[in-house]
C-alpha cells in the first residue's frame, strides 16, 4: 500500500513539474517577440473566433504557437471578446499583447486630411479617392451635403474644418465630414466669442466668408491680421474689397488659369471688384488662423496690399494710394526681371 502510494505520489510530482513547466514554457511565449520584423495588417471579419485568427496569423509567419494563444484565450474567457475591424501589429510585440489589442478593439486608424484653402469640391474629390472610406457620397451634389451631415439649408463652402481626421477602415464618408462640420463650428464659434471689442462684422458668417478670403490670400502665417485688417477697413470706409480669389471662385469651371482683366469685369456674386461688400458665401475652406485673423484683425491702418514677387508669397501693404502704387510698380519691375532670368 505504502509502496503504490509513494509511486502515485511520484506521477503526481512528475506532472505537477511537466505542468509547470509547460506553465513556464507558454508564459514566456506569450510574452516574447513576434517574429514579424515589418508591421503586419489583416482583418478580422464580423464573427471570427480567435482560433482562426490565430490560424491565419500562423499561414503568415506571424504566431509560431497558434494553439498556445487559442487556449490561452479559453482559459482567461477572453474567446468571445474579439473584435471585428483592421489591425496592424506592431514588430515586437508579444502574443499577449496581440491577444489585449484584439480584445479591446484597438484597430488600425487611416486618415484623411483637409487641406486649408481647399474649396469643397476639391475636399469631396479627396473624400472620394480615400480607398478606406465607406463611401455612401456618390452622385450627391455639394448643395445637398450639407442635409447629410447633419446642417440643411447651409451652404457647404467653407463649413468644413481642415485637419487630419483618423478612422477605422469601413466608416462612412459622412461620418467624417460630420466631424469636420462639427470642428468647424466649434472653431468659429469660439473665435467669435473671443473676437476684438468693436469687430465690425456682425455675424459668425461673415467671419467665416472673411476667414476664407484670408486663407486664399495669404501664404505666410505672419500676414493673415493685416490682410484681414486691409478688408475690414476698406469695408468701413466703402471701398471694394477687390480680392482676386473671390473673383477666380466666381468664375468657376471656366478658370484658365490665369485671371485677366476681363474678368475682373464679369459680374458675378463673388466679383469684390464690380460688387460691394463680402460675398455671398465664403470661397474656401479657412484654417484656424485665418479665422482667427478675420476676428481678430491688425489694426496697423493699410488699406492695400499686393504680392512682392519674392518666393516665400509675402506682400507689400500701404496706406495710401499712392504708396501702393509705388508697390505695384516694384512688383511690375521686379516680375519683369525674373521673367527676363528665367529665359
Amino acid at each position: 500500500m505504502k509502496r503504490a502510494l509513494s509511486a502515485a505520489l511520484i506521477v503526481l510530482l512528475v506532472l505537477s513539474s511537466a505542468a509547470f513547466a509547460a506553465y513556464l514554457w507558454a508564459d514566456r511565449y506569450l510574452h516574447s517577440p513576434l517574429r514579424s520584423e515589418q508591421p503586419v495588417v489583416f482583418t478580422v471579419p464580423s464573427g471570427a473566433s480567435f482560433s482562426a485568427v490565430a490560424r491565419e496569423l500562423a499561414q503568415k509567419g506571424v504566431l509560431r504557437h497558434p494553439g498556445v494563444v487559442s487556449a490561452y484565450v479559453r482559459l482567461s474567457g477572453q474567446a468571445r471578446s474579439i473584435h471585428a475591424g483592421e489591425y496592424e501589429i506592431r514588430p515586437q510585440s508579444t502574443p499577449a499583447q496581440l491577444i489585449d489589442q484584439l480584445v479591446r478593439g484597438d484597430v488600425l486608424l487611416r486618415e484623411l486630411t483637409i487641406v486649408e484653402g481647399w474649396t469643397v469640391q476639391a475636399m469631396l474629390r479627396a473624400v472620394q479617392s480615400n480607398p478606406y472610406l465607406k463611401h455612401t457620397l456618390e452622385g450627391v451634389q455639394p448643395k445637398d451635403l450639407m442635409a447629410r451631415v447633419g446642417a440643411p439649408g447651409t451652404h457647404p463652402e467653407g463649413q468644413f474644418f481642415p485637419d487630419t481626421y483618423r478612422f477605422a477602415r469601413g466608416t462612412s464618408d459622412v461620418e467624417v465630414l460630420r466631424l469636420a462640420n462639427e470642428a468647424m463650428r466649434t472653431r468659429l464659434d469660439a473665435v467669435w466669442q473671443a473676437r476684438s471689442p468693436g469687430l465690425q462684422l456682425t455675424t459668425p458668417y461673415q467671419a467665416l466668408i472673411l476667414a476664407s478670403m484670408v486663407e486664399k490670400e495669404s501664404a505666410l502665417a505672419s500676414e493673415r491680421q493685416r490682410i484681414a485688417g486691409v478688408f475690414l477697413r476698406r469695408l468701413r470706409v466703402g471701398m471694394r474689397l477687390q480680392s482676386d480669389p473671390t473673383v477666380i471662385y466666381g468664375l468657376g469651371e471656366t478658370y484658365s488659369g490665369d485671371i485677366r482683366t476681363r474678368d475682373l469685369h464679369a459680374d458675378t456674386p463673388y466679383n469684390t471688384y464690380t460688387r460691394a461688400g463680402l460675398p455671398p458665401t465664403p470661397i474656401a475652406l479657412p484654417g484656424a488662423g485665418s479665422l482667427e485673423a478675420a476676428t481678430q484683425p491688425d489694426d496697423s491702418g493699410a488699406l492695400f496690399f499686393v504680392a512682392t514677387g519674392e518666393p516665400d508669397g509675402s506682400h507689400y501693404f500701404s496706406k495710401t494710394l499712392a504708396e501702393h502704387a509705388a508697390a505695384v510698380k516694384r512688383y511690375l519691375a521686379r516680375t519683369r526681371s525674373t521673367t527676363r532670368a528665367s529665359q
